[in-house]
This record gives structure tokens, C-alpha cells and sequence, in this order.
């Protein structure tokens, strides 16, 4: 029968193993991205994979962020609206949904929509490459696989993500106007003037650092699962491919979600 001590020391082992595992996945991650960003400035025909990429995960995703911005902007004006007038600040309508979408919601849910979108095929593109040797046949070609398959789509993403949050913002807003205003009879004029006195340049800026964060943290994390699906434990071939799309797509809307958590805590 093991003593007190060993069962103790094993239990912490066990507990430790996985948080070492984690700490050395992340900083693995740290330093693919970093790769991935510095890998294609001397490369080839650069521009136009970003172009591609910026119209993949940008262009073809104004469609979906428009339609989840419209009615996320409709939903945030009508609760606020039966919230406010339970305290006679119905006026305050404008401010209350342009600032719960500019600070919080415009990054974090265009974000999370992209990464199922775009943050998924990234990751299943790469591993499908992977697995069939596509991958090791750009390095014998002497074409750098980080330069030629992660950079762009990092770039694409920095660009990408900013500009999709700011188009959700204000639709988002439209879709408060529709609500509080088409629907629910508050003047107009109050409505505009409470966006104007309420939002600043700083609430602005903190939607577009926030925005930057996550598109570092999807095209990373995707990327990076994608590339390394020959090396999971949970399966290989097809099966590996699917793990690690669902992966990328969990690990990043969590981290999504911790790191608004932490940057809204220096932010405010």
C-alpha cells in the first residue's frame, strides 16, 4: 500500500503533467506565429495570397456578420429599451446598445463567427495538406510551408477582423435605430445625440485592440492545429483533420473569451 507521501506527490504529478503541457503548447504557439508573421516578407507572389486570404475570410463573411450584427443590434434595443423605462431613461437607448457593441459584443461575436467560418476551413485546409504530404512537397520544392500557407492568412486576419468588427458595430446600431426608434416610437434625434455625447475615441480604440488580439489568437490557434495534425494523439488521416478543426474551433473561442475578459480589465 503506497504511504501518505508518494500518493501525495502522484496526485500533484498528475495535476502538474497537463499544465506543463499546456505552458509548452502555448509557447509553441507563440513562437509558430511569430514565424508565421516574419516567414513571407521575402517571399513570392506574396500580395496576392493576402488578397485571396482577405477575400476568403474577409469578403465572404460581410454576409453573416451583417445578418448576426442586424439582429444582435435589434435584440440589445429592445431589451434595453424595456430595461431603461423601468427607470425613465428610455432617451439613454442610443448609448446603452453603441456601447455594449462597440466596447464588448461587435469583437467578441464577430470573432467567434469567424473563427467557425474561417478559423475551421484554415485549420482543415492545412491539415488535409498535411496528412497527404502536400506540406513536405513545398519543403523538397524549396517553398517555406509558414511563408506560404500561415502569413497570408495571419495577415489577411489582422486586416480582416477589424474591419468586419467595425461593419457589425454599425449595423448594429442600425439594427438598435430599427428597434428603439421604427418600432418603439423614441425620438430619433435622442437616439443619435446619446451615440455622440456617449461614445469616445477610447471606446473606439479598445473595440479595434480587441479585435487585433482576437485575429491573432484565431489565425494562430487554427493554423497551428492544422499544421501539427500528423503529430495528435487523438487520431490520424481524416480523423486527425476532424479533432483538429474541432480544436482550433474550441481552443479559440475560449481563449477568445479570456482574453476580452483580461484586455477589458485594463481597458476600463
Amino acid at each position: 500500500m503506497p504511504s501518505t507521501p508518494s500518493v501525495i506527490t502522484s496526485s500533484l504529478a498528475a495535476l502538474g503533467r497537463p499544465a506543463i503541457r499546456a505552458v509548452g503548447e502555448m509557447g509553441a504557439a507563440v513562437l509558430f506565429f511569430a514565424h508565421g508573421l516574419v516567414s513571407g516578407w521575402t517571399a513570392r507572389g506574396q500580395f496576392g495570397k493576402i488578397i485571396r486570404q482577405i477575400y476568403f475570410i474577409g469578403v465572404k463573411s460581410v454576409f453573416v456578420i451583417a445578418l448576426i450584427g442586424l439582429f444582435t443590434g435589434m435584440v440589445l434595443g429592445i431589451q434595453g429599451y424595456y430595461t431603461l423605462v423601468k427607470f425613465g431613461s428610455e432617451g439613454l437607448l442610443g448609448a446603452a446598445v453603441a456601447l455594449s457593441l462597440i466596447r464588448e459584443l461587435g469583437p467578441v461575436l464577430t470573432a467567434i463567427m469567424l473563427t467557425g467560418r474561417a478559423g475551421s476551413s484554415m485549420t482543415a485546409e492545412i491539415g488535409v495538406m498535411r496528412i497527404s504530404d502536400q506540406i513536405d512537397a513545398l519543403e523538397v520544392m524549396d517553398i517555406p510551408a509558414m511563408g506560404y500557407l500561415v502569413n497570408p492568412r495571419i495577415i489577411a486576419s489582422l486586416i480582416s477582423f477589424p474591419l468586419l468588427t467595425a461593419m457589425f458595430d454599425v449595423i448594429g446600431i442600425f439594427g438598435g435605430y430599427l428597434t428603439g426608434v421604427v418600432l418603439l416610437d423614441i425620438n430619433a434625434g435622442a437616439y443619435f445625440h446619446r451615440i455622440y455625447a456617449a461614445v469616445e475615441l477610447y471606446d473606439v480604440m479598445g473595440g479595434f485592440y480587441k479585435s487585433i488580439m482576437f485575429a491573432v489568437i484565431v489565425s494562430t490557434i487554427c493554423c497551428y492545429m492544422g499544421y501539427f495534425t500528423h503529430m495528435r494523439r487523438d487520431g490520424s488521416g481524416p480523423e486527425g483533420v476532424s479533432n483538429a478543426t474541432t480544436a482550433g474551433v474550441v481552443v479559440s473561442c475560449v481563449l477568445i473569451l479570456i482574453s476580452d475578459y483580461i484586455l477589458t480589465s485594463f481597458l476600463l
